[in-house]
Parts: structure tokens; sequence; C-alpha cells
């Protein structure tokens, strides 16, 4: 069934507070002495004079893949520039056409803005293109991309739900992503039996796991009812199933996750199950601003680019 783009559009209700899916994040943490300064060009660049910009650069960008992905099909033979099979280290410029297979790049214009989606993943949902186990994948819900492809801004396990971040992109999928960047992600958790004050502590302090060292920048607790307690969290990272790691290093369940921001994207709170909605070119520009400078005041958002913010039933996770 046809998902329905829930858009941005004004809703008719008289006199409510109006807010849009991007607002400043709202984490009072102080970074970490020695870090680098998070700040990185997301627009596609212009081409370095004549000679162009690499071939994989310039495929990612433009949505095909990773640019390790893309070095892959180029190394495989499958890229073509002017009807010749290209190689690694080619570059390219706006008048080169150049195929991935069947595909055909479409040249961005330099003041084109790449497309932002946001959805909001139900349990049950696998964030992948390509499952053995045949399981329902996020990627059938969303629309055309038109010419490119939409790529994943992190990934959430098949038992989360929330914010998923789609973008044609490939610098802007990228410059939210990469470990170096320390882009906040914001979850709500449901926590299953009796939580400690010292394994908040442990948490908050550092645990080490398998694959490292982990912590939450934030944890604060959100009450509950029962044996059920929330809590909301915040990481830099994003490592697989991270969150869920961290509480069971202190023998406990996780029973319930939920995304509710990534970076300077909130989940909306109309935005239902199942459903998408695209970001105007207002609410894109406000977003490529603040990746390429995230310690800059988040610029206001437009009337047409704001959504009304409704209160949240008793069985939904504390926003």
């Amino acid at each position: 069934m046809k998902q329905k783009n829930t858009g941005t559009k004004n809703s008719g209700a008289a006199g409510g507070q109006r807010r849009g899916p991007l607002r400043p994040p709202a984490s009072a943490v102080a970074r970490k002495p020695g870090n680098p300064p998070r700040s990185a060009p997301v627009v596609m660049p212009a081409a370095d004079g004549l000679r162009g910009d690499k071939l994989h650069k310039v495929l990612a960008q433009a949505g095909f893949g990773s640019r390790r992905a893309m070095e892959e099909r180029i190394r495989a033979g499958e890229v073509t520039v002017n009807g010749k099979v290209a190689g690694i280290g080619d570059r390219v410029t706006a008048v080169d056409r150049v195929k991935v297979g069947d595909r055909v790049l479409h040249w961005q214009q330099a003041d084109q803005l790449p497309r932002v989606l946001l959805y909001h993943k139900p349990e049950g949902e696998i964030v992948s293109n390509d499952d053995p186990q045949g399981r329902p994948t996020v990627f059938a819900k969303l629309p055309p991309a038109k010419g490119a492809k939409w790529l994943a801004i992190g990934r959430l396990d098949f038992n989360t739900s929330g914010l998923l971040i789609f973008t044609t992109s490939g610098d802007l999928a990228n410059r939210m992503m990469h470990p170096r960047f320390e882009v906040d992600r914001e979850y709500a958790v449901r926590v299953l039996g009796t939580v400690h004050p010292a394994a908040l502590d442990t948490l908050r302090a550092g645990v080490r796991l398998e694959d490292g060292v982990a912590r939450f920048e934030q944890l604060e607790e959100e009450g509950g009812e029962g044996a059920n307690r929330w809590f909301r969290v915040l990481l830099r990272e994003g490592r697989n199933r991270i969150v869920r790691r961290l509480f069971e290093s202190q023998n406990l369940t996780v029973s319930r996750l939920m995304r509710v921001r990534f970076g300077a994207v909130a989940l909306p709170p109309q935005l239902k199950r199942g459903q998408f909605m695209e970001l105007p070119a207002a609410e894109v520009e406000r977003l490529l601003a603040w990746v390429t400078n995230p310690e800059q005041p988040l610029a206001a958002a437009s009337p047409a680019a704001t959504a009304t913010r409704s209160r949240p039933r008793r069985s939904s996770p504390p926003r």
C-alpha cells in the first residue's frame, strides 16, 4: 500500500505553537577537550578546474552509494565514462556522460538542493534493500528518488523504532554519520526492572564493551509505570546495538527503544509510524547550514516549514 506523504503543510489549527523537525540540539553536555571541530562542507563542490572531481567521489555525492562501494564498482568494470570503462583515480566534469551499470549520472546543478526525507520506522522493518530472510524493508515505503538513490543516514535495528533520515546526498549522509563529527543521537528507552543509581553512574562514566569503551553523554530518568522505567539517553556514536548493549552490561533489559532525534532533526510528533515526510527547500537549507557549522545557532524556520507539536498519549515514550 502506498504510504501517505504527510508533508509539512499548515493543518489549519488556530492559535497553536508550530514547530518543524529542525531545532537546536538539546544537549547541555560540554564537548570533550581535544575533539575536532564539527565543521565540513556538504554542498557538492565545484569541479577542480578542467581536471574535474574524482569519479568515485562524484558518484557518492550523487547518491549511488558510499565512496568505498563506488571504488569497488569501478574496479569491477561496472562504471563507464563517455562509453569507456572507467578506472580508479579517473576525474570527471559535468560534460562527461557517466553510467553505473544501466543508470546514468544526472549532474546536479550548483544551486540544486539534495532531497531529505524523514521516516517514522516501526518495529519489524529492516534498514536494508537486501535481506536474505525476506523481512519487510523501510525502502519499500519510500517514494521514488527520481534519478538518484535514497541513502539512509544511520540505521535502526529490526526491533527499534523512531526517526530515520534519508537523503540523495552522499556528502550530507557522510557528514551526519561519520564518527569524527560526533553528531548527537537521542533515544527514548524503556527498561524492564529496577535500575539502581550506581548502574546509571557507570553508564555515564563509561563501560568497556567488546568493541571498545562506550558511555551515555546524557542519561535522564523520565518516570514510568509498574516494572517499566523510561529514560532519555544521548550518544555521539552509532555502533551496532550500542544502546541495548550498554544497558545489558548492567544486567538490564531494554523492552522498547525509539530514536527521537538525530543531530538537529527531531522526530515530528505528527509523523505516525510507517509514514514519511519530505523536508521543504527552506528546511533543507537550514539543515545544510547547520551541518556546515553546528556551533552556530540554527536559522529560524519559515512558517510553511513548521508543524504542530502534539501531546503524547500515556502509552507513548516521554518527549
